[in-house]
């Protein structure tokens, strides 16, 4: 039997909709950044629960404890102090804190929130995107990536983004000051960012990701670059800390991937993308990033020249 174009279309659509993401992030829940992520994710189609801390919680790593009650207001003054360990907005309960660590609000939103919401494991965890870029050796003290790191030790595909450009405001930013910096850069982030994870999910083929790995993503800066709308930007295919004594999977006719530092920091439109081992945060081995990067073949990458 053929299948009509319509049928052909809503088949596609479910196949989006059936992606159910954990959103999280280092910076807190009430942020400018996750909650325009948080939008743009559902604009593409995807089933999103937010679980993220309940305060700014950057360069705490994998660090973990158990939540506690508040005993000063959450960032923005969006719960009072006594709130307890863990909650939500009262209007929109996919909205959740997490009084502790990254790694922790992110095993919440796998554990706890996703059986709640979804009825099954999420599909995939976005972690951020991060305020500040989190580039090289750097990244073992970053909560974005550790928060992505702890998803895929749990057997869930992940990803940790980073953006230059935004800084530490109220998600109300949004509304009050939309042509603001960090509203401009928050919006155009997190379109790139549900981009990506469209490009990386919805493909039929699983894993998603091969086991015990995740992947750091940075966004270069959108002030004083030229990189003022998402279509300036293309993606470009790194490793973590400069070798030129590692054999990389061959693309741009080398087998040697440029480092994202260098690239993030060259002041070019780029968007890098770099596999790291999920336990020691270092690059993996070419074979690992080929699998990677042939799961990626529908985005714009281009070579780093």
């Amino acid at each position: 039997m053929q299948l009509s174009v319509a049928t052909l279309v809503l088949c596609a659509v479910q196949a989006v909709l059936s992606q159910k993401i954990i959103l999280t992030n280092d910076d807190g829940w009430a942020t400018a950044q996750i909650r325009a992520q948080n939008d743009a994710l559902i604009t593409a189609g995807f089933d999103v629960v937010l679980s993220a801390p309940a305060l700014q919680k950057s360069g705490t790593g994998s660090s973990s404890a158990p939540p506690t009650p508040l005993t000063q207001p959450c960032e923005f003054n969006t719960c009072p102090t006594g709130s307890p360990a863990t909650g939500f907005n009262a209007s929109n309960p996919r909205l959740n804190y997490v009084n502790s660590f990254p790694v922790d609000a992110a095993r919440f939103g796998i554990q706890t929130l996703a059986p709640q919401f979804f009825g099954s494991p999420p599909d995939f965890v976005v972690s951020g995107p991060n305020i500040g870029t989190n580039l090289g050796s750097g990244i073992t003290g970053s909560g974005t990536v550790g928060a992505a790191s702890e998803a895929a030790l749990e057997g869930i595909p992940s990803a940790a983004f980073s953006g230059a450009t935004g800084s530490q405001v109220s998600y109300t930013t949004l509304v009050t000051d939309p042509n603001s910096t960090s509203s401009v850069a928050a919006r155009l982030y997190a379109g790139l960012v549900a981009k990506f994870t469209k490009a990386l999910i919805t493909p039929a083929a699983r894993p998603i990701l091969q086991p015990g790995i995740t992947l750091n993503v940075n966004l270069a800066a959108t002030s004083g670059s030229g990189c003022t709308n998402a279509s300036n930007f293309r993606f470009i295919f790194t490793r973590l800390v400069a070798n030129s004594g590692a054999t990389d999977v061959s693309t741009c006719g080398t087998t040697h991937l440029p480092d994202e530092s260098t690239v993030t920091r060259s002041g070019g439109c780029f968007v890098t993308v770099t596999v790291i081992d999920a336990t020691t945060k270092k690059d993996v081995n070419a074979t690992v990033q080929g699998v990677v990067l042939n799961r990626l073949q529908n985005l714009p990458f281009t070579c780093f020249n």
